[in-house]
């Protein structure tokens, strides 16, 4: 077991390094017409960058979506002892996560090769398909079926974390903060939550890696506490 948690433990930091670097991108990237809501500037970015945009793609959705795999099971070893059937609830949230992660990514990978095709025929059909295929692309990913599928998870690890007296209490309510931020940030489609969620998973993620790759499970810990105090 404290094998297999390393394993999530180097998993997490993947996740959170993976979605570093997609921030750290749009940030580099964005005046050059990255996200832009401009459909024409959007699409020349793309024509002009696409290795570029594959490749991250790659690390942002792909590899991303395979850490949290690993992730997901070595929570569920860590909770199934006390709560089995909350922690199997839990997991298949997790899996379900990584598995819309994936399939946005190769969705995205999928668009990419389309829009830059359309564009060597036609920029203002290319233009056009880009706006109904990033309306796709976003709503089953960021921003609309993936963020609610992940907020519903941090808050439901969350809560079967407190009830075992797994992982740090901090860190269990900042997963709270974090999925309330992802939830609303999608019912409201506002900016400033996504900025809020995005960066809080980043942390979270950093967070629990450190406590994944402890030699020993934060529960027992606190167990020992609870005995020494009660003496």
């Amino acid at each position: 077991m404290k094998t297999f948690q390393k394993v999530g433990g180097i998993a997490a930091l993947i996740g959170a390094s993976t979605n570093l670097l997609a921030i750290m991108m749009f940030v580099t990237l964005a005046p050059k017409g990255y996200g832009s809501d401009d459909p024409v500037q959007a699409v020349a970015f793309f024509t002009g960058n696409q290795l570029l945009m594959r490749g991250l793609y790659l690390i942002q959705y792909l590899v991303f979506g395979v850490s949290l795999v690993f992730l997901s099971t070595a929570l569920y070893e860590r909770l199934k002892t006390g709560f089995p059937v909350l922690a199997q609830v839990v997991t298949t949230c997790g899996l379900i996560w990584a598995f819309l992660v994936i399939v946005n990514g190769t969705l995205a990978i999928n668009n990419l090769s389309t829009i830059v095709k359309l564009y060597g025929e036609n920029p203002a059909q290319a233009a056009t398909a880009w706006m109904t295929l990033n309306s796709v692309e976003t709503g089953l990913g960021g921003g609309g079926g993936e963020t609610m599928v992940n907020a519903i998870w941090f808050l439901l690890l969350s809560w079967a974390a407190l009830q075992a007296r797994e992982l740090p209490r901090i860190l269990n309510y900042l997963g709270v903060v974090i999925g309330t931020a992802g939830i609303i940030s999608v019912g409201l489609a506002s900016l400033g939550l996504m900025v809020v969620y995005g960066l809080g998973l980043i942390i979270w993620l950093v967070w629990l890696g450190i406590v994944l790759l402890r030699s020993q499970p934060v529960m027992a810990t606190q167990k020992a506490g609870g005995v020494l105090a009660s003496r």
